[in-house]
């Protein structure tokens, strides 16, 4: 192992995905290193299409959007989601963000000694936020290619204490789309148990109308549904969230809210509220993004596989991707090594719980998006050099 390579390796106990990207990204930028962001997980923020719509509802006279939160959140945003989705306004709860959303959920159905059932590979945070309430962390595995979800899996690790399924759609570390009769066979099942099952579409967005027609809170009152502005826009910035539920779960999950949460930002929000009335303009910006930026991975992706190195395939919505490395069963040290080396960052699959694969965000400009695809094929190939080396020194 190489020196530099440490950084990641000493201090993994227990840490968390975020705490590893900064830690990475601090240690490249005090090394002189320029750091190219592969680990991004949507598209880059469109800064000025966002200041023109501030620019715009906070001149003189001041946009009406920007009131109270107080009571139920921003009224404007609620009507805009209502509209987008399909549902009475009452049914949907506005969150700073979608981790919050989550948060609020484990909240109101679990207690200590709770299980909560999670897919794997899978966002670190879906088990994390149960353990730090005292609930006991469960997995069933999605696999293949296609990061499939069986059904008959999530049955057989059920028990009596199961209070929540989480999964994603689409699906993150992968990307993949999840069918929904898939999801409503899940959710029937689930209800035979009186499970809840919650389903995070912060990325769901990117999937075209003809293949994902809604929020799959429409496939059954035990399905509930968190997403954002976050990746499908770009505006982490605004921390904009909302959950969606079935007035049965909707309401215990408000109480909560009410109790603990004390209101969202009022201005971004507000900021929020006038995104969401030009929808249109920041989706064709998400989609001209990635209309630029899908032909360069495929076409990287096919050279790392024609060399040997990567397997498995790209999904066919959104900016992520999940592939496996050829022969690299340690993908942490691999990604501090990457970062060290070539300046490139790429999220190891341990902290999804897949040690062998790396989820790289593909959503940059053409210009970026060469660059750091090229210097990660250059370090991969370097590192599955100096692999085999070591392995014949040590023979």
């Amino acid at each position: 192992m190489d020196a530099k390579s440490t950084f990641v390796t000493t201090s993994m106990g227990g840490e968390a995905y975020a705490q590893w990207v900064r830690r990475a990204i601090g240690h490249a930028r005090s090394a002189g290193t320029e750091v190219i962001p592969l680990f991004d997980s949507s598209v880059e923020e469109p800064v000025e299409l966002l200041r023109e719509i501030v620019a715009e509802g906070f001149r003189d006279p001041i946009t009406q959007k920007y009131q109270s939160v107080f009571v139920n959140g921003n009224p404007f945003v609620l009507e805009s989601l209502s509209e987008r989705y399909g549902v009475p306004a009452d049914r949907i709860l506005t969150t700073t963000g979608a981790t919050s959303g989550l948060s609020l959920i484990y909240r109101t159905f679990l207690t200590p000694g709770d299980r909560v059932l999670v897919e794997t590979p899978g966002f670190d945070l879906f088990g994390d936020i149960g353990r730090s309430l005292g609930a006991e962390v469960d997995h069933f595995h999605r696999g293949g290619d296609d990061f499939a979800v069986d059904e008959f899996d999530i049955a057989a690790n059920i028990t009596d204490r199961t209070r929540l399924i989480v999964l994603s759609d689409l699906h993150n570390p992968s990307g993949m789309l999840l069918r929904p009769d898939v999801i409503a066979r899940v959710a029937r099942m689930a209800a035979e148990r009186n499970v809840r099952v919650v389903v995070d579409e912060v990325y769901g967005d990117y999937a075209s109308r003809a293949a994902r027609a809604g929020s799959a809170a429409h496939l059954s009152p035990n399905v509930i549904a968190v997403s954002s502005l976050t990746k499908i826009f770009g505006l982490s910035t605004l921390r904009c969230g909302w959950i969606i539920a079935a007035p049965e779960n909707i309401g215990p999950i408000r109480q909560v809210s009410d109790h603990f949460e004390f209101g969202v930002s009022k201005l971004s929000h507000a900021v929020a509220a006038l995104v969401l009335e030009e929808g249109q303009r920041f989706h064709a910006y998400s989609d001209a993004v990635l209309d630029l930026a899908r032909p360069i991975i495929e076409r990287h992706f096919r050279a790392w596989q024609e060399a040997g190195l990567v397997s498995g395939r790209l999904p066919d919505f959104g900016c992520i991707f999940f592939p496996r490395l050829t022969g690299v069963a340690d993908t942490l040290d691999f990604s501090g090594w990457l970062a060290d080396r070539y300046g490139v960052i790429v999220a190891p699959g341990e902290f999804f719980g897949a040690a062998g694969h790396v989820r790289i965000g593909f959503a940059h400009a053409p210009e970026v998006l060469e660059f750091g695809l090229s210097r990660f094929f250059e370090g991969l190939r370097e590192y599955a050099a100096r692999t085999v080396r070591s392995r014949v020194v040590s023979v």
